[in-house]
């Protein structure tokens, strides 16, 4: 079973939604270029899920990519699924994703963080979840924020397990603004 911090389990799309999400990467992606298909199917996940609230595309960003890898390989090796510590003077967003080694695809592993919006409500944060609870929707604002305009993510693989590590510029999730 998939997790994240706030211990929500992604489902699997299906397959159409898939496929329609890797054709239309070119169109909704925001970037020029990739370092490979993982890297542009990331990305039009989390672009498909902006572009449908009219919110503008993410542009990835290869120093948050190794900011991301650095943290993902830690905590694959060490079998540990927390935050990296905040870096006050020029802090990042993250979002953390582990599952099943080999199981999931990129677009199913954002859609764990994506799945959040069922709990969302429009407001200011961290009062944006119909249950009370940020972590309900802390990944899902992240992937949303208005004043996020980059992103980088890297896959490591554990022993058992993925771990997927996006990092965000600007942060988001800060108190008492709202996500969109």
């Amino acid at each position: 079973m998939p997790r994240s911090l706030s211990h929500s389990a992604p489902r699997r799309r299906p397959m159409f939604a898939a496929l329609a999400a890797l054709l239309a990467a070119p169109f909704v992606t925001g970037a020029a270029s990739y370092s490979n298909t993982f890297d542009a199917r990331v990305l039009a996940a989390h672009n498909a899920e902006r572009a449908a609230l009219g919110i503008p595309p993410l542009r990835w960003n290869p120093e948050l990519v190794e900011s991301a890898h650095a943290w993902g390989q830690y905590l694959a090796t060490s079998g540990r699924f927390e935050h990296a510590p905040e870096r006050r003077m020029d802090p990042e967003g993250e979002n953390l994703w582990a599952g099943t080694r080999g199981y999931y695809s990129p677009e199913a592993m954002v859609d764990g963080w994506i799945r959040e919006k069922r709990y969302f409500k429009p407001g200011a944060f961290p009062n944006n979840s119909t249950t009370g609870h940020v972590a309900d929707v802390g990944h899902y604002t992240q992937v949303m924020w208005r004043d996020t305009v980059q992103v980088g993510c890297a896959l490591s693989r554990g022993r058992d397990e993925d771990v997927l590590v996006c990092r965000y510029k600007n942060a988001g999730n800060y108190r008492g603004e709202r996500p969109f």
